[in-house]
């Protein structure tokens, strides 16, 4: 039997060890007590007296003392006569003198407190009929039984006299402490979450008497809902009541999802017998707002997605009891800034060690890859960059599986992401507006590593409104911008945009949107199957075959906005023809000498002709009022540049490498200036 000094939070059985005297309480007080206590969720030990043999107390009875939080002891008017109350009060009050935090609520039933502390009247008679014929072991036992009446008679508790039971009984519930179950075990799942826990807690300031509103935010997958949980089973004693709502994103959605929500709310905080039934979320935030501002509470609200959730639900900091801290998860970090919470704190991808450890969890139920396996882990957790999702999906995909099935699953991810991981990380894409959407494809096929500037001059001259669109894009932690103002985007974000995108027609590359596969590309444009559904087309290969591309290639993609081509073999015809609308012209080691008579592109932003055999980028003055960036670099042709006059926005010319230029038309000066 584990002594009551040594019992841990997590070994605590009950809540709650009631004592209590059969024949005066069972079929009324404390039958409606228990009862209570169990609505309310209080894990409450019930003795049953009429099962009792002998005269020593059962191990039994000791053990569910020992492991409850608490005791409740209702001295009724024969509570004395029984030698198995008087053993259990024994026992109670022997654990809460080695057990500082142990809360013995006496509750005096019909009663007078000074009769149980002086053992006179009714409780006099009691030990006049204990003593009676009494040895000396027996009158040992009994000057223990009044020593703990007398302690247990001096604590704080409630005298029954002249009061309603039902509202005595609300009182009681609302002192009881209660250990609050594990919602999951984390223990697979913590790996690099104790530095992020460290962190998520010093924001918390627990110490402090104020209410606080603290934000984690992130990527799906990236383990939010594991963090709060390990911060729930961590902290949550330290508050009078905790609400954990998951999933409220899901649980929220219909007409009655916030109101069952605050409904949640309330049954977990409030823990009377009497339950607020609400009618409507108007109620409901009137009841929340009312009920919680005195006391001191801890909310979770995992996985928030509209702002209308967090003012239905936490409101404002008043709402709450001083002491009081509420924790939110979200993919969109601009709710919380808009909510106004005190911190935020992003969860960060794991770095490789942390990443090898929860992927061979999963993969070989150990710490470190099998024999033989560590170059296939390896591959393996470079691919998943960090995310804990991915991480436990393949982890499982693989488990228990043989080498030439890794390498068969890891060259079918590089073509396809798994839909599991996809299912999760789409989730965040669904929720993005039509014009967030095309951007965060553009970034996820073309724009990734570039220039935030670059790209939002080219997203800009699409009308796809940038600034907005790639804020929307960093709050939801779809990018990230680096210290030198890269864009940078998870590998398996990326993965899953390219997978939208080929999925627009799975088997006509010329009907989707967006093309970066040289297979894909060429046969396009052999065949001439591109259609007007194609914006972007970036072909970026290292090969030696020649290619010719047919004059009208680009002839139906009307809507081409984005064409990069960096491919040292590729012959043009003088008569070629470009769109009309790019945005984005890059062609390394374009063939022509001059950009075609016909080339009118009223939207280009960026001309990038490096490496080119261009002698003259164009004849006579174009107006190319957009164009901000030219790139000639190591275009050793180039012996002339044309008239800039109707190129008034130009902001960078690169001419280095260029190393026949003669001719500078005087325009070129005044640009300089």
């Amino acid at each position: 039997m584990a002594s009551s000094s040594s019992t841990s939070h997590s070994q605590w059985s009950y809540d709650v060890f009631l004592s209590f005297r059969g024949e005066d309480t069972r079929r009324n007080f404390t039958d409606h007590l228990y009862k209570a206590l169990i609505h309310s969720g209080i894990r409450t030990f019930r003795d049953d007296e009429e099962l009792r043999r002998g005269e020593e107390i059962a191990p039994e009875l000791l053990k569910a003392i020992e492991e409850s939080r608490s005791a409740i002891v209702v001295f009724s008017e024969t509570y004395a006569r029984s030698k198995w109350c008087l053993e259990e009060l024994v026992k109670i009050m022997k654990c809460k003198e080695e057990r500082e935090k142990m809360v013995v609520i006496p509750i005096f039933y019909h009663v007078d407190p000074s009769e149980v502390r002086n053992q006179t009247e009714i409780y006099g008679e009691a030990f006049t009929h204990h003593e009676k014929n009494a040895d000396e072991e027996r009158k040992e036992k009994i000057r223990k039984w009044k020593a703990a009446l007398r302690q247990a008679s001096t604590l704080a508790g409630y005298d029954a006299k002249n009061r309603y039971e039902s509202e005595l009984i609300d009182e009681i519930i609302e002192k009881v402490p209660r250990s609050f179950p594990k919602i999951l075990d984390v223990n697979e799942n913590i790996i690099g979450m104790d530095f992020r826990l460290e962190r998520l807690i010093s924001m918390l300031k627990i110490e402090l008497n104020d209410v606080r509103m603290v934000g984690v935010y992130g990527l799906g997958g990236i383990g939010k809902t594991t963090i709060i949980n390990a911060l729930y089973n961590q902290i949550s004693n330290q508050f009078e009541s905790v609400s954990l709502l998951t999933d409220v994103r899901k649980e929220s959605t219909g007409n009655s999802g916030l109101l069952k929500l605050q409904q949640q709310l309330l049954d977990d905080t409030l823990r009377t017998s009497r339950k607020i039934v609400l009618r409507n979320v108007h109620e409901g935030i009137k009841e929340i707002r009312d009920k919680l501002s005195s006391k001191k509470v801890l909310v979770f609200l995992d996985d928030v997605d509209e702002l209308t959730q967090l003012e239905h639900l936490i409101g404002k900091h008043n709402w709450f009891g001083p002491g009081s801290r509420i924790i939110i998860t979200t993919r969109k970090k601009d709710l919380l800034t808009r909510h106004e919470v005190n911190d935020m704190y992003e969860v960060e991808k794991l770095n490789f060690h942390e990443a090898l450890q929860l992927f061979c969890r999963y993969a070989f139920k150990q710490h470190h890859p099998k024999e033989g396996y560590a170059d296939l882990s390896h591959q393996v957790v470079r691919y998943a960059d960090g995310l804990p999702l991915a991480l436990k999906v393949l982890g499982s995909l693989l488990f228990g599986k043989k080498r030439p099935e890794w390498k068969s699953e890891l060259r079918k991810l590089e073509k396809m992401p798994n839909m599991e991981i996809v299912k999760v990380l789409k989730i965040s894409f669904d929720g993005l507006d039509y014009t967030q959407r095309m951007i965060f494809l553009d970034i996820a096929c073309f724009f990734r590593g570039s220039d935030v500037k670059r790209v939002s001059r080219v997203l800009d001259a699409s009308e796809f409104n940038a600034e907005s669109g790639i804020n929307a894009l960093v709050d939801r932690c779809f990018i990230t911008i680096s210290k030198d103002n890269r864009i940078y985007m998870h590998d398996l974000l990326a993965q899953m945009g390219k997978g939208i995108v080929d999925q627009e027609c799975p088997n006509e590359p010329g009907e989707r949107s967006r093309l970066w596969r040289h297979t894909d590309i060429y046969r396009v444009l052999k065949r001439n199957t591109g259609t007007e559904k194609i914006e972007g087309i970036f072909l970026h290969v290292d090969r030696s075959e020649q290619i010719q591309f047919p004059s009208k290639a680009f002839e139906r993609m009307h809507r081409l906005r984005l064409l990069s081509i960096s491919h040292n073999h590729i012959q043009l015809s003088e008569d070629f023809v470009f769109p009309y609308d790019l945005t984005v012209l890059e062609w390394d080691g374009y063939s022509l000498e001059s950009l075609p008579s016909n080339f009118h592109a009223d939207n280009l932003v960026f001309l990038n002709l490096s490496n080119s055999n261009i002698k003259l980028l164009w004849e006579g003055n174009m107006c190319l009022r957009n164009l901000r960036y030219i790139n000639l670099r190591d275009s050793q042709q180039l012996s002339e540049l044309p008239n800039f006059s109707n190129v008034p926005n130009l902001e960078e010319l690169i001419l280095s490498g260029c190393i026949n230029l003669l001719k500078v038309h005087t325009h070129i000066r005044v640009l300089l200036n």
